[in-house]
């Protein structure tokens, strides 16, 4: 099936946002985000029967259903992964995971104008989530949990926009800062929208996984049994 003729449900709760959005055919049908830092199981539901109301599509007409897994928030990632296994089974549509980074390098691509990407999100302890993506969002390495000053060693070559709540994080360990490099506000969470457009590319090219998506965690819970 072609990308642009595909029905798109997709979701996020991994950050600090709770979002969802139902795509078809190159347009958005409708779509709802509301930044919380808490509370996405009982955000989450409800936004998705609105949504799906207002596009006027049953689940039933969905050809993928795409979800964020991580890293992000525990609590949050499994909510969303949850929520998307369920609608998977119960309408028989199949279910694709992308990460965090990838939804947030895929939403600064275009404001990027071809510079490489290095996404870093803020994973408190002094660590940062991050990873890098050249222009055509291929991943340039493997997502990571590190400080804030060994994410900054992998700084792509050339330009590069670094984006994401990390992103202030590593530009305090730099004394200079590298012509082309350039830092985002830092406040982006995942858009809903672009990441059903950039499931349904995937799912376009072969890329559908055969099994329900698994969470992606970059270091251990903070809540530990003693």
């Amino acid at each position: 099936m072609r990308a642009n003729g595909m029905k798109v449900l997709a979701f996020d709760t991994t950050l600090e946002a709770c979002s969802a959005a139902l795509w078809q055919a190159g347009r958005v049908l409708a779509a709802e985000h509301r930044h919380i830092v808490r509370g996405h199981a009982e955000a989450l539901l409800p936004m998705l029967e609105r949504v799906r109301k207002k596009a006027g599509l049953d689940y039933g007409e969905l050809d993928l259903i795409a979800v964020t897994r991580g890293p992000g928030t525990f609590t949050g990632l499994r909510i969303g992964l949850a929520a998307a296994r369920g609608l998977g089974l119960a309408s028989g549509r199949p279910v694709l995971g992308l990460t965090s980074l990838e939804a947030l390098a895929a939403g600064a691509q275009p404001a990027a104008n071809g510079q490489s990407l290095l996404v870093a999100i803020d994973a408190r302890r002094g660590e940062v989530y991050g990873q890098a993506f050249d222009a055509q969002l291929m991943p340039l390495c493997q997502p990571f949990a590190r400080s804030p000053a060994a994410a900054a060693e992998v700084l792509p070559e050339g330009p590069v926009l670094v984006l994401g709540s990390g992103a202030a994080l590593i530009r305090e360990c730099l004394a200079e800062l590298p012509p082309g490099l350039r830092f985002s506000p830092g406040n982006e969470q995942p858009d809903a929208a672009v990441m059903a457009a950039r499931a349904a590319a995937l799912a376009a090219a072969g890329e559908l996984p055969q099994r329900p998506p698994a969470p992606l965690y970059l270091r251990r819970p903070d809540a530990r049994l003693p």
